[in-house]
């Protein structure tokens, strides 16, 4: 019920929440990490701005479009130009290295301990940071995974050469029809593993992924834990800060910890442990390692 109150939003003094916050991550036994798209865009992964107008300039042009989320979602008329557009895409998002050192900051923070993460971000930074993959839950999917579009089976398929190969390949924003990607099992087209639909498929590295962070919470929600929320939004609350909220409520030994600018809150029932800091995510990060 104490999610339906209103939510207390912390503005105060950014310097001391951020050692408050460092010092509740030394003394953790665990830390849970939860990561949306903010904690991306600190790493310098903009979708819009200067980056998308360097990258897609002539997407830009020839079809109207002024972010690389809209150009996900344009009608294109066939399918050697979504697949131009696509390659494209997942090449600077997820094969590409962020700009920023953002993730590998984290990293050096919490590397001795005993953490997980949960995600709703598919660009795999965590894994690319040298996170240890066994610790890691993506919910929502991956840049680097094609599924079927029907989907004939609960199956995903790696992507990089065939994304490498579009972007070597592709002419005047279309890829040559003979590397349109098509399902092996029923040769229909192929498509990305993103949670958009019923559709998404959840195979068995993501079911084995979600019994991992399930037995972690299980094992130690009783403990002296902090659940790290970094840039989740109120997209699908329901899978980090919901949560998050509820478990620390339930738990008198856990502490919430939200960095996000202009998001950064909690609920009244938990304030007294929480550590809210409304601010960028890589400078709270940085000043915390130093």
């Amino acid at each position: 019920m104490f999610l339906r109150e209103p939510v207390t939003l912390f503005t105060g003094d950014y310097s001391g929440q951020a050692a408050r916050l460092k010092k509740e991550i030394e003394t953790a036994d665990t830390v849970v990490i939860g990561a949306g798209a903010g904690l991306s865009t600190a790493a310098g992964f903009v979708y819009t701005g200067e980056r998308f107008h360097s990258l897609f300039g002539d997407f830009e042009k020839k079809y109207g479009f002024h972010d690389m989320y809209s150009g996900g979602f344009y009608p294109y008329e066939t399918l050697e130009e979504h697949w131009a557009y696509w390659s494209r895409y997942i090449y600077f998002n997820r094969y590409a290295d962020p700009p920023k050192s953002t993730y590998a900051d984290l990293l050096k923070i919490i590397k001795d301990k005993d953490y997980f993460v949960i995600t709703t971000n598919v660009d795999h930074c965590f894994q690319k940071a040298g996170f240890d993959k066994k610790r890691l839950f993506y919910t929502q999917g991956d840049y680097g995974l094609f599924q079927c579009s029907e989907p004939c089976c609960q199956e995903t398929f790696e992507n990089e050469d065939a994304v490498r190969r579009m972007m070597a390949e592709q002419k005047d924003m279309r890829i040559p029809p003979e590397l349109v990607p098509m399902c092996p099992h029923c040769g229909k087209p192929l498509t990305m593993n993103l949670r958009s639909d019923d559709k998404f498929v959840e195979d068995a590295g993501w079911h084995q992924a979600a019994a991992r962070y399930e037995n972690f919470l299980r094992t130690r929600i009783s403990g002296q834990i902090l659940f790290l929320e970094l840039g989740v939004g109120y997209n699908t609350p329901g899978i980090i800060k919901y949560p998050f909220w509820q478990m620390t409520y339930q738990n008198p030994r856990a502490v919430y910890a939200c960095v996000n600018c202009w998001e950064a809150a909690c609920p009244k029932e938990i304030a007294t442990r929480s550590i809210c800091i409304d601010s960028d995510i890589r400078e709270v990060l940085e000043r915390i390692r130093n």
